[in-house]
């Protein structure tokens, strides 16, 4: 029994940890992604005016 609690819970830290680090690149792309969106249409805006 000890075991088999032992087992899942390390199971579920490698998920959360896998997930975490997965989401935690994800967020640091769509992070990025939004920078450059902005910063382009900053300057698309100065170049019409």
């Amino acid at each position: 029994m000890l075991y088999t609690i032992a087992a899942i819970l390390l199971i579920l830290w490698l998920v959360g940890f896998v997930s975490s680090y997965t989401m935690g690149g994800f967020i640091h792309i769509l992070l990025v992604i939004a920078v450059v969106v902005v910063l382009f249409n900053i300057i698309q805006g100065r170049r019409s005016t």
